[in-house]
């Protein structure tokens, strides 16, 4: 008989990384406190070396993104002074079509406009232990008191060498090809307010407690 893989995954080391990439869909996946690491093996959260954590984090609701890519023209616009999906903090037109495993045979019941209308809505996870930060040769990466502890771009520092967007799991850094300065989500909640049917929200980590412990989780 087969190894169950769900005991198979609680009963071996997992990485950080590997932890991320199994919760990194959806809303679940987004909200998900680094407390829990603990349960996969990957250590006690408030010994992990890296940034505080931050106030909060931004998720989408899929059962509400329509696929405007407001947020993505707003993001942009706010921030970089140019309408530019591709620069947005948030992800949405990459997987407008297909969703974010790309096209196969049974694209009709798949995510995306040519499947099931849903959206693939990619957020910054604002990483306890960033690897965009520590891959950052430059140390362009910083926690931002500022913006709710947000992982931040000094642009000042930025070199445009793309390693925070290869390290990161979604490649959520971008690289503008125009300036050749990387950018990602500063927790302004600028998409949020502009979302015409709520489908992006700042939420606090209070809130992210509260929501993991009516899921059965016991946060310490």
């Amino acid at each position: 008989m087969s190894e169950d893989p769900k005991n198979s995954i609680l009963e071996r080391e997992t990485t950080r990384r590997e932890f991320l990439k199994l919760t990194g869909k959806g809303v679940g996946g987004a909200i998900l406190s680094f407390s829990i690491l603990s349960l996969f093996g990957c250590g006690n959260a408030e010994d992990a070396a890296g940034f505080p954590l931050a106030k909060g984090l931004l998720i989408a609701d899929r059962s509400r993104c329509t696929g405007c890519q407001r947020c993505e023209l707003t993001c942009s616009a706010i921030h970089e002074n140019k309408v530019q999906p591709y620069i947005s903090k948030v992800k949405v037109s990459r997987n407008y079509n297909y969703g974010l495993n790309g096209p196969k045979i049974s694209y009709e019941k798949e995510d995306g406009q040519f499947g099931n209308l849903l959206m693939s809505v990619e957020t910054c996870k604002q990483c306890r232990e960033p690897f965009c930060a520590n891959a950052c040769s430059e140390k362009a990466i910083f926690f931002d008191k500022k913006n709710k502890g947000a992982r931040v771009v000094d642009k000042s520092k930025c070199v445009g060498c793309g390693a925070c967007t290869k390290a990161c799991p979604w490649h959520l850094p971008t690289v503008d090809p125009e300036t050749n300065k990387s950018s990602k989500c500063k927790l302004c909640g600028v998409c949020a307010s502009g979302c015409p049917t709520g489908a992006l929200r700042l939420i606090p980590w209070e809130d992210v407690r509260v929501a993991m412990e009516r899921k059965g989780y016991i946060l310490g």
